[in-house]
This record gives structure tokens, C-alpha cells and sequence, in this order.
């Protein structure tokens, strides 16, 4: 059905909720909210950095240094406390020799995601990595996947597949078609209901599905 496919990162191939939420509990510590456990903060794995620290009420004028802080550790340490989901490196390569276009839409920085890829030795199973840039510019998932079709010709239409309703809702906004992963971070219903085509519960599920005639 579907020949070009579009993985969201974050809670969709690999699992960066270590790295993620240490970071961002050192950024909230600083602004004296400690309060929050770690498995509070996985709330920030997904959305942009900026309206996640919006919703936990971060004065507009400070956000910018909240993400400042978050990076700083992220950048150096927080970026390797994180590995691939299980056979998620198997499937990618089985699609890629058989035909598949794949690609990565992330919400986060271009730089870091093609990183990360690079450490666990993913890189090259994709087309082109495509993620946010730092100057705020291309930021939503939409953002990130209208420039990722801007900068490719992918011939048929592409499916996004995340984990998260932010994917789902990016996906939907230019009108392309889109499954969730229950692996992840969100909200399998949320999902279903923002217009998922449906929810996949391992890798498997989720090569049957998009190599069905």
C-alpha cells in the first residue's frame, strides 16, 4: 500500500526517555521546580521543547533559557541515554532492501537526530533525516515534514508513523496518511482519534501492515 514512509524518532525507533527527562529535570531544578518525577516528565518527549515548557509554566521570557539548559546536557550526555526499540533496526533494513523509501520526521534539531542515527548505526537506512532547526524556523512536525517533501521527490504518498498525536496531527495538516506505535510516549486512543489509520503494537505489526497488497 504504502512504498514511502515517514518514522518519527523520539518514542518511535528508539527510546530517549532517560536522556529527555534527566535533561529537562535539570532545566526545571534551576527555576526551583523540583518537584516532578521522571516519569512526569515524559510528557516533553514529542511536542517542541518550547510549548512543552509553556505548559509547565515557564514565564514566555525564560523559555528560551530553560531550553538552553536542557540542551546544554542534552548536547553531551543526554543525547547516548537512549538505544533503539527491539527489532526496529532488523525491520528498517528488510523494508530498505526490499524497495521502501524511508525517511526520518522529527521535532528534534536536524543536527542531533542525524547524530544519534550516526551512534547506533541507522544513518544509512534512510533517504534523508529531516528534524527542526534550531532557529525556531521549522519546528512543528508539519513544519518538518512539508520541508522534508519540499527536498525530496518521493513519487507516491508518503505514510508517517509515530508515536504521538503531535505525528498524527502533523501528518493530517497536509492532508497525509498516518499510523501510531504503542511503544512510544503517547496516547494510543489520542491517536485513533486525531485520525490515526491505525495503531501498531510491534515492529511486526508494523511491516505487515505496510507491505499488505
Amino acid at each position: 500500500m504504502y512504498k514511502v514512509l515517514l518514522f518519527d524518532l523520539d518514542g518511535t525507533l528508539t527510546d530517549s526517555s532517560e536522556g529527555i527527562t534527566k535533561c529537562v529535570s535539570r532545566a526545571l531544578a534551576h527555576f526551583g521546580m523540583t518537584d516532578y518525577s521522571l516519569e512526569q516528565l515524559r510528557v516533553f518527549i514529542g511536542p517542541p521543547l518550547k510549548d512543552s515548557f509553556h505548559k509547565f509554566h515557564i514565564p514566555d521570557d525564560q523559555i528560551e533559557e530553560a531550553i538552553a539548559l536542557f540542551r546544554e546536557r542534552y548536547l553531551t550526555v543526554g543525547k547516548f541515554e537512549n538505544k533503539p526499540f527491539p527489532h526496529v533496526i532488523e525491520t528498517l533494513k528488510q523494508l530498505k532492501n526490499e524497495g521502501y523509501k524511508l525517511y526520518v520526521a522529527t521535532s528534534k534539531p536536524e543536527e542531533t537526530a542525524i547524530e544519534i542515527l550516526k551512534h547506533f548505526h541507522m544513518d544509512h537506512l534512510f533517504d534523508q533525516i529531516c528534524g527542526a532547526s534550531f532557529d525556531h524556523s521549522r519546528e512543528n512536525k508539519a513544519d518538518v515534514i512539508q520541508y522534508l517533501l519540499d527536498h525530496n521527490e518521493t513519487g507516491d504518498q508518503p505514510l508517517m508513523i509515530g508515536d504521538t498525536i503531535y505525528d498524527i496531527k502533523g501528518a493530517r495538516a497536509l492532508g497525509l496518511p498516518s499510523i501510531g506505535v504503542s511503544w512510544g510516549f503517547g496516547e494510543s486512543e489520542e491517536m485513533k482519534e486525531a485520525g490515526a489509520l491505525a495503531i501498531m503494537h510491534s515492529m511486526d505489526d508494523l511491516y505487515q501492515f505496510v507491505t499488505q497488497e
